[in-house]
């Protein structure tokens, strides 16, 4: 069975496109975000006899949706209902059972996701090595400044909400994702010290952007498949993807609404800012704090 290709990284770090983009490949399926492995046994993703329920409804769109698509050939109210009942009898496992079950569906198209949620925890990554040892990894690095900014942009800065990214200075508290942007790339960092180096890649997000082709042909080589013309092409072509759109009113999410609602990809140069800018997201003035800019430095930002 061919083992999956996981992108880590924090949200809002280019993943959704890249992923879709190296899903769309013929020999690879490029899974919507599962957040499988948020949770050790199926059941606790839907919240049943476990304080970790690895968050609302809308977290499980995505494996709705995939369940829905690999096993009912589309996706509609009627196949997400299928996709439930699917999962229902499949409670008493564990989530790397049901992931291998999946993997096995399509298999021998190689499984694509990036669930962003898997790198806040390093339990929920080491989840992914215990169901596939032989899983490759794609450490997905996007400049702190530029990421930090999308995520503020994004109903109104929700998801660092969501990940703790507190700043407490004297009497105040200030929302400043960059506090996330280093203790998840430190997660991880610390999770692919222990995945085998030829199992592992780093890829500065910006510069895909830039010269995608010159990387998929790269990631083509590294994972043994097609490199020819016609493969580099179909993945230049993202929006193909049956999840690269809402889904049913039952399941419409399973990715960063903003991807769904615009998945073309546009090649361009992204702007790179300085380490030492001023934050766009704070009114105090300040910058990046130095262990940010340190671990900046060590992915090749200056």
């Amino acid at each position: 069975m061919a083992a999956p290709l996981f992108l880590l990284a924090p949200p809002r770090s280019f993943t959704s496109v890249i992923n879709a983009m190296i899903g769309q490949h013929p020999q690879t399926f490029g899974l919507p975000e599962l957040n499988l492995f948020n949770v050790e046994k199926f059941i606790h993703l839907w919240g049943k006899e476990s304080p970790d329920s690895g968050g609302d409804r809308n977290r499980r769109n995505g494996l709705l949706r995939a369940v829905a698509e690999i096993y009912g050939g589309e996706q509609t109210r009627a196949s997400i209902t299928m996709a439930e009942h699917w999962s229902a009898a499949r409670e008493d496992l564990s989530t790397g059972e049901v992931y291998r079950e999946l993997a096995a569906k399509i298999d021998p198209m190689i499984p694509v996701e990036k669930s962003p949620s898997y790198t806040v925890s390093i339990d929920r990554l080491k989840r992914m090595t215990k169901a596939f040892p032989e899983a490759r990894f794609i450490h997905l690095v996007r400049h702190p400044i530029p990421q930090g900014k999308s995520v503020m942009n994004l109903n109104d800065g929700i998801f660092a909400l969501f990940l703790n990214s507190f700043d407490f200075d004297d009497n105040s508290v200030t929302i400043d994702p960059q506090i996330a942007w280093h203790d998840i790339n430190i997660n991880i960092l610390n999770f692919l010290d222990t995945v085998p180096k030829d199992q592992q890649k780093r890829l500065r997000g910006e510069e895909f952007i830039e010269n995608p082709k010159m990387y998929l042909i790269d990631i083509c080589h590294w994972l043994g498949i097609r490199d020819d013309e016609e493969a580099i092409e179909s993945m230049m072509h993202p929006e193909q993807s049956p999840f690269a759109c809402f889904g049913p009113i039952t399941a419409l999410f399973g990715n960063d609404p903003s991807f769904l609602r615009g998945p073309v990809f546009r090649q361009h140069k992204p702007k790179i800012p300085s380490l030492h800018s001023a934050l766009p997201w704070r009114e105090d003035g300040k910058i990046l704090r130095p262990e940010v800019i340190d671990l900046a430095h060590e992915f090749g930002y200056r």
